[in-house]
Order: C-alpha cells, then structure tokens, then sequence
C-alpha cells in the first residue's frame, strides 16, 4: 500500500484514540471539505443504533459540513458496514473510507464508485 497522506493518518489517529477512549466495538472519523474532523465511536442505546461511521458523519453533518474528504474506521472487523460506507457517500461519492486494525495500521480502503 502507498503511504498515506499525513492528513488521512490523524483521522486514523482520531478513530483510534475514540475508540480506545471509550471501549467501543469501532472508532471512526471524518474529515469535512474545509478540513475540519469528527470523531465518534458506536452507538448501541436501546432506542438509536449507529455504526462509528455514521456517528462521525451524523456529527460533521450536523455542523454544517457539506461534504467530506475522507473517512476512516479502525475496527477488528473484516469490511466496514456497507451502512456506514453509504453514509460517507450521502455526502461525497469519491470520498476514500480507510478501514485500519485496533493497532491504527492501515489495512484496506473501501473502494470508490466508478463514475463511469
């Protein structure tokens, strides 16, 4: 894999930390087109159910973000939810989603859509 632009690995940094910080199942972050980032972990409250992802998006959304450069979940799963990826692409079909292992190392990159 090709090294990842400092900016993509402090969402990665965030996603961790999240995630560690509170014992959740995942941690993710996101980073809006004017380059501000969101943080969140899962959210499993009997009455609201939330990947990280759409945690961290729900988050940047309702702070005005209007679009998104990149996300990134740190999960011991094997993919990232496909609910969580559609979450990401409601606000930027090209945006790459890093999916990185509890350790922070950067394990897949959910592919983007052809525009074709």
């Amino acid at each position: 894999m090709h090294p990842l632009d400092p900016e993509d690995e402090k969402i990665i940094t965030l996603a961790r930390s999240a995630r560690a910080r509170t014992g959740a199942a995942e941690g993710a972050a996101v980073r809006d087109t004017d380059g501000r980032t969101y943080a969140a972990t899962t959210v499993g409250l009997p009455s609201l159910r939330l990947t990280a992802l759409q945690a961290a998006v729900a988050a940047a959304v309702s702070s005005g973000a209007e679009g998104l450069e990149a996300a990134a979940v740190v999960t011991a799963a094997d993919a990232v939810d496909a609910g969580s990826v559609a979450a990401v692409r409601d606000l930027t079909a090209t945006a790459p989603v890093f999916r990185a292992d509890p350790s922070g190392a950067l394990v897949d990159t959910v592919a983007v859509p052809d525009a074709g």
